[in-house]
């Protein structure tokens, strides 16, 4: 079967789109092309809704990927489905999408912050968490907070660039993620980049301006194992 066309890569702000119904497996629906982010990178899947030609509107509550890593399934909180050929309009959550939006983008400037590997993340509408590999603790609350919201504040344009396998594998600085790795078969890597702050591969949504993110404060900075520290992140 051939890839789902993720219309979310270039068009994050897109909040819906028309596709075709091109199989149906109990796990989900899968189109031909869609708006909806498929859970990964830490970053949770779209929901929404998936409007049938009849006028039918069905609940779309989840977006995940199948085993392939290639083909996006779209999760529905029905037992009515769509058929196989039918034209269908997907449309995402666009306020819970801004939300995962904006934590996201904080995240790569919290992880500017810190100069340590990232061994972890995720990133839910209504806070997020990045997990470090510090063997001891030289973080704080406030002081993180009040840095993290000066970069913010300082609203940088949000670039979105693509590198080919071989330009990453002759940066590996580039990779701050422990044990992360391209998509197997990519021929473009992409790339976000907040100039002069951080610059990443990552396949997340973000926003296009830091200043969109809005105040936010470091809520918690725990010890998760004896090299693990792990800070979390919510709207002020």
């Amino acid at each position: 079967m051939p890839a789902t066309r993720k219309r979310f890569d270039d068009e994050p702000y897109l909040g819906q789109c028309e596709a075709t119904v091109i199989a149906v497996h109990p796990e989900g629906i899968e189109l031909d092309e869609t708006v909806c982010y498929a859970r990964s990178g830490g970053q949770a899947g779209d929901s929404g809704t998936l409007t049938l030609a009849d006028g039918r509107v069905l609940t779309l509550t989840d977006t995940v990927y199948a085993d392939d890593r290639q083909r996006i399934l779209h999760v529905l909180d029905a037992d009515a489905a769509p058929q196989v050929g039918d034209r269908v309009t997907v449309a995402i959550d666009w306020p819970r999408r801004h939300r995962l939006m904006r934590l996201h983008t904080c995240l790569h400037l919290l992880g500017s912050l810190v100069p340590a590997p990232v061994t972890g993340c995720s990133i839910s509408p209504d806070s997020a968490r990045i997990d470090f590999d510090l063997p001891e603790s030289t973080l704080e609350k406030t002081d993180l907070t009040a840095r993290l919201n000066a970069l913010i504040s300082a609203r940088a344009d949000v670039a979105i660039t693509g590198i080919t396998p071989e330009e990453l594998a002759a940066q590996p600085d580039l990779v701050r993620t422990v044990g992360a790795a391209p998509p197997a078969g990519a021929a473009t890597i992409r790339i976000v980049e907040v100039p002069g702050v951080d610059r990443q591969p990552c396949g997340g949504t973000h926003v296009a301006n830091t200043g969109e993110i809005g105040a936010v404060v470091v809520t918690k900075i725990e010890k998760k194992s004896r090299t693990n520290r792990r800070v979390v992140v919510g709207f002020a």
